[in-house]
Parts: C-alpha cells; structure tokens; sequence
C-alpha cells in the first residue's frame, strides 16, 4: 500500500517519500483515512509505531477547511493543537509537522511551546496566532492566562501520549485546557497505553470515536531483541562496561531512576575511558538539545537518563537501551526499550535485574505477557539474596505498590541508592 491510496494530496505524498516513509506503517495506514473524514479517533500504537505521521499528514491536508470563514488575521487565533508531555516531543512533533508541510503551496505557520525556557520569544512567536501550535500543559495554560493565544479558535485538537500526560499528573491542566476550547471540534487521541484514565478522559470528550488499536502482534518491520540479565546491584556499571566492550556497543541509552544516578553513573564510565554523559530534567533547554544533536551525531557513546527521554525521543538507528534500574510499572518499560527498534531497524533492550527487584521484574514480565531468561553472564555471576519485603500489588496504572513508607524510610532508600550505585 502506498501513501497515495490513503486520499492525501500528491504534494503531502512526496513530503513523506522525501522524510524517507516509502510506506505506510499499520498505524498510518487505519489512522490517515478517519482523520480526512473529520472522525473522532481514539488509537493505541506502540511508541515508533510511525504515529506523528499518522496525524499530522492528514491535519496538514485538513487544515484549510479548518480555517474556512476565519479571519486569517484574527490575532492570537490557534487552529490545530496539539499536547505533549514533554519539552523534546514537542520539538520533534513540530520537526516533523514543519518537514511535511515544506511541500504546500502555503506553508503553515506552526510554532511549539514549552517550560524550562523564557516564555517572552514564545509570546512574539505566537503573534497573530499559528496554523498548528505545539504545546506542554503548563506553559501552554501561562500563554492562555497572558492573553498570548485564543484557544476557542481551536478546530482540530490531539492529545498525543495520553497516557504519559495523565501519569505526569497533567489532569488537572488539561481539564483547563478543555474548558478552553469550543465544543465542536475534531479530536485525536493517541497513546501507546489503555489504562483507565485515557478510557475515562475518552469517554467524556469524544464524540463517537473510531477505536483503532495497533498491537505488537500485527505486522511491524522493527524488531527489538529483549535480553534480562541477574547481576549484583553493584555489579552494574562494570556489567555495563564488560557488555559495550565485549559486544563492541558504540552507541548506548541507560536509564536510571534518579538524576543523581544519571551523573553519577556518566562520571563513573567517563572515567573509564568510556564518552558518557547524563541526560535529566535538571540541565538546561539548551544542554539537552546539545546532548541529544551530539548523541545522534555519534559524540556520545552513552547517554545515561531518566525516564524524561522514554517518550518523545526519536533517534533513528539506536542500537541499544539499558535499563541501568528497572523502570516503576510496565508502561514504562514498554516506552524505555521503544527509544531503539525504529524506523525498521533492529535493536536490542538489556535490563539489569538483582534479586531485590527480581520480583518487580517478574509483575512487568506478567504486564508485558512475556518471559525472558534470566541470564548469568561469567564473572558476574550474582552473589546477593532478596530482603524480605511487604506483599507487593500491581495497582491500576501499572506501577508497584506495597506499604507506604515513611519519610525516614524514603531517606533511607535514597541513601541506599547513593550508595549502591557502582564505582
């Protein structure tokens, strides 16, 4: 099937054959004809699914009869929004939306906004609105509050990773949001996950949706390799290393749980010779961007993260990702390990398990519906026994829940966690 088939205009075609989409993916192909009809969508697809495409080609070919008997003029006036959890995917989002759009014969105007950087060269930037804005709740509920934008101009509205915008706490925002724009008007939701929130969310704004959802099982070119390895806790960075140099590993994304351990662990290998460094919350707009443009460039062999770079991280040919620590539920796990295996390319995902988080592995396997072996790899053969913990659960987002500790327990931990990261 070619994009042709699916009703896109010729000019909006060789954009996607110039970006290097020959064909479209499973998600392409089911979503891009509702979205021209002007349906409701709610899609579930795996993160590197193709998805970004997936509505912002048809958005692209709607957006003139979203502005018809509009004002083009009319200040502060937003035709097509679009929300995401993060800084970095709105940036790739409204990459891929200006990218596609080179070929009209009008170029829209699309413009992305987030937190973390000043809001005033934003503000300008939205002077006498935008075609397609690109947003993060918070800073796109200050531009509101500013008077910057007028959201009730709003005709066509995505929520992408709606799953990741509730898990981050955004309900409250986007219930904001919401109030915001006008009653009629076309909404797309995508999200690589199910859980109860985006049903609930879904069922309140959608209007007869068309329910698309695109599983591992059907066919998808990208494969990723999955391995568990059993190590000591303090095992993990020379594991680490052992692995890149045994394996001849050139390029590598970690994850970490904290952004102490993301430096700490980048320091660590960096000393050893190894071109690492941290990618976290904490670093500057500027510092990521640079960090991320010199990963893809190949300057970095490791970038060790948090989950800020699970979602909205698009590096084509990624040939690795460690789960330095196991992620907090199997939604997590699901977005970690899809940073490789993109654009039909291969890629392997290793996680480190010890024997304290064995079982929190083994709920994430059950989550998952797989089984991987526990391997042992020589001269890393694990030496350490499971502490006695309170009866574990798996609660209704997938995250793990137990007894709730108290704040001297978290101390604790946290201490412990300091501690136990390798040297």
């Amino acid at each position: 099937m070619s994009f042709s088939s699916l009703g896109l205009a010729p000019n909006l075609v060789h954009a996607a054959n110039a970006l290097g989409f020959t064909a479209p993916t499973p998600i392409q192909t089911q979503a891009i004809p509702i979205i021209l009809q002007g349906r409701d969508l709610l899609a579930t697809a795996q993160t590197g699914s193709g998805k970004t495409a997936a509505f912002a080609l048809p958005l692209l070919q709607r957006l003139p009869t979203l502005t018809q008997g509009d004002n083009e003029q009319m200040a502060r006036a937003i035709r097509t929004l679009i929300v995401v959890p993060t800084r970095e995917l709105a940036t790739q989002v409204a990459e891929v939306v200006r990218s596609l759009a080179q070929t009209l014969p009008k170029p829209p105007k699309v413009v992305a906004v987030a937190g973390g950087v000043s809001i005033n060269p934003q503000m300008m930037a939205l002077r006498g609105g935008a075609d397609v804005l690109v947003a993060t709740p918070g800073r796109l509920l200050d531009l509101a509050g500013q008077n910057a934008i007028q959201l009730s101009t709003v005709r066509l509205l995505v929520l992408d990773e709606a799953d990741r915008l509730l898990d981050l706490g955004f309900s409250e925002e986007l219930d904001k949001i919401l109030a915001q724009l006008p009653p009629s008007r076309q909404n797309l939701f995508f999200s690589a996950t199910f859980p109860e929130a985006v049903q609930t969310l879904a069922q309140h704004l959608l209007r007869d949706p068309v329910q698309l959802a695109v599983t591992p099982d059907e066919p998808h070119p990208s494969v990723i390799t999955q391995r568990a390895i059993l190590v000591d806790t303090k095992q993990r960075t020379q594991l680490l290393r052992h692995l890149m140099k045994d394996l001849g590993w050139k390029r590598v994304l970690v994850f970490v749980a904290t952004k102490y351990a993301a430096e700490l662990v980048a320091e660590k290998l960096y000393k050893a010779g190894i071109y690492a460094t941290a990618f976290h919350g904490d670093l500057s707009q500027g510092a990521r961007k640079q960090v991320l443009a010199e990963f893809k460039n190949e300057q970095w062999e490791v970038v060790i993260t948090t989950d800020l770079a699970a979602r909205g991280i698009d590096i084509i040919k990624l040939p690795v990702v460690v789960n330095y620590d196991l992620p907090r539920s199997a939604v997590d796990y699901v977005h970690r390990i899809g940073r490789t295996g993109r654009a039909t390319e291969p890629g392997l995902a290793v996680s480190f398990v010890s024997a304290d988080t064995q079982a929190h592995f083994h709920l994430i396997e059950k989550r998952q519906g797989m089984q991987l072996t526990l391997e042992h790899i020589t001269g890393f053969e694990p030496t350490e026994v499971a502490v006695p913990t309170a009866p574990i659960h798996v609660d209704g987002n997938g995250g793990i829940k137990g007894k709730r500790p108290s704040k001297k327990d978290k101390l604790r931990a946290a201490a412990a966690a300091q501690s136990n990261v390798a040297t």
